[in-house]
């Protein structure tokens, strides 16, 4: 989900898994105070819910804007038989450790839910 779509979103009121793990920081005031005035705003969110959500957003279009780089490997052919190579830029390994990092996650919630 893009930035620009989180205020529709917000309003119907949007819920995802949520990990064990907590994460604290402290934020500029101008940014805290922006903060306040979106959970002012769209009363239907919280605010860890609004941090949340501009946090999943950030980290989408990052994905998205990460480059890439063509290598050597060809890894497909298009529609018109022309080669794609194989992106070797950070997207391939940034995929690949969050798609580590939600496997050992899951697992750390199973075994709180269990243990």
């Amino acid at each position: 989900m893009r930035i620009k779509e989180l205020t529709a979103q917000w309003e119907k009121q949007a819920k995802a898994i949520m990990t064990e793990n907590e994460y604290s920081f402290r934020i500029p005031i101008e940014d805290a105070a922006k903060i306040e005035a979106l959970a002012e705003m769209y009363p239907k969110r919280n605010k860890n819910e609004i941090l949340c959500e501009l946090i999943s957003s950030a980290l989408q279009e990052l994905e998205t804007a990460m480059p890439y780089i063509a290598g050597t490997e060809v890894a497909a052919i298009d529609e018109q038989g022309d080669p794609l190579y194989q992106d070797v830029g950070p997207t391939p390994r940034f995929l690949d450790l969050s798609k580590k990092h939600c496997t050992l996650l899951k697992q750390a919630g199973k075994k709180a839910a269990n243990g």
